[in-house]
């Protein structure tokens, strides 16, 4: 069974700083996933450079197969001294998750990382390693699809220090809290956002710390397959359907004139409906055996919109989206979260309605829309892949 590790991370920086001093480093290939959390030393640049050269120096090596030992020994000899401490200092935090849901976890002076299996915080057995003479606590189990991982910077469990708690929010609080508001069908955005909004809370907006939170959902490969524009020639019509009611997970159909296409070719009547939400967005459609149909060019920019905000870091204003009913929300809620990888079939006739002078020129850019659509999913770590007709 092939998995896919949906992970989503954002950091809080501490108060007056430009920088962040916590720095997350992905790498995902076709038979692993690498995520590096490193705190500096410290806040703003100095602190900026030592979490960065250790996230990347760690990634790097551990992607291209080196071990552990070396990877702790090069950061050693590597991170830059601390003019003011006399140290070179930057703790790290190491999942690493293959295909079959392996899971390898080594953590060096972060806070543990909480495993959630079965919809309950589960133990994790660790042993204690001395690396250059540095203590660190490493794991391996397997992991399960549903199953979450959770990692954070010590700027977390600090929270509130000095200001609404006189000792931080305190490791077994989180974990007590992570658990309270644990979902089954919670995302790792949502459960980022829960967490960080604490954080933000307890330190009154003013963060005396940078804080970084991590969470990665393991989750079974869910691809989908999204049919866009009319071919160039007729008679590819019938191909490029059959690519697509053939697929497998979900199916997603983008455009009047496409889904009169799809229509023709199963002989499945297109049922538009009328209790739409959002005058913006255009209504959505209904085929048997389609998840999803969409008016075209409209909605895809709205939803290209949607997910630029997502990657931008706005979260919130996309949680209250994802909530909607309207076709550039459906279509976004379905390609970040309920699918893993995405596969446009692209159609390049040109659409009559779109040569109208009295409509917008964008409208006549699709194929730029479709491939900044697949670039902004790229970021979120979704695998796209294009095939044009």
């Amino acid at each position: 069974m092939k998995l896919f590790i949906d992970a989503v991370w954002e950091s809080l920086f501490h108060d007056g700083e430009e920088l962040c001093g916590d720095k997350v480093e992905i790498v995902r290939q076709d038979d692993f996933f690498l995520m590096v959390l490193a705190d500096g030393l410290g806040s703003g640049v100095k602190a900026n450079i030592l979490s960065s050269l250790t996230s990347k120096i760690i990634a790097t090596m551990l992607a291209e197969g080196s071990s552990l030992d070396e990877a702790v020994e090069t950061i050693a000899s590597t991170l830059p001294v601390c003019s003011e401490r006399g140290v070179a200092y930057s703790t790290f935090t190491i999942v690493k998750v293959d295909r079959d849901g392996s899971v390898y976890l080594a953590e060096f002076d972060n806070p543990l990382t909480v495993y959630i299996h079965e919809h309950v915080v589960w133990p994790i057995e660790r042993k204690e390693l001395c690396l250059d003479g540095k203590q660190i606590f490493v794991s391996q189990f397997t992991a399960d699809p549903g199953d979450m991982l959770i990692s954070f910077s010590d700027g977390v469990v600090h929270a509130g220090v000095g200001r609404l708690l006189d000792l931080g929010w305190q490791y077994d609080n989180i974990v007590r809290y992570i658990e309270e508001n644990y979902e089954p069908e919670i995302s790792p955005r949502a459960m980022v956002h829960k967490l960080l909004g604490s954080v933000n809370a307890l330190y009154m907006d003013k963060p005396g710390d940078d804080s970084t939170v991590c969470a990665m959902r393991i989750k079974e490969s869910m691809p989908a397959t999204v049919m866009v524009g009319p071919p160039m020639n007729k008679e590819l019509d019938r191909v490029v359907v059959d690519k697509l009611m053939y697929s497998k997970g979900k199916k997603v159909v983008c455009g009047g004139t496409t889904s009169q296409i799809v229509s023709k070719v199963t002989g499945k009547d297109v049922e538009v409906m009328i209790d739409y939400e959002n005058p913006a967005v255009p209504p959505v459609a209904r085929i048997p055996g389609i998840d999803l149909v969409t008016e075209g060019v409209l909605t895809i920019g709205k939803c290209v919109d949607y997910i630029k905000e997502y990657t931008a870091g706005d979260g919130h204003s996309l949680d209250f989206v994802l909530n909607k009913k309207d076709g550039a929300s459906k279509l976004c809620k379905l390609l970040l979260e309920e699918c893993t990888e995405v596969r446009f079939l692209v159609g390049q006739a040109l659409n009559p309605a779109h040569q109208n002078p009295g409509m917008p020129v964008s409208l006549g850019l699709k194929l730029n829309l479709i491939k900044e659509l697949a670039h902004e999913l790229e970021k979120t770590g979704k695998k796209v892949t294009m095939e044009f007709f």
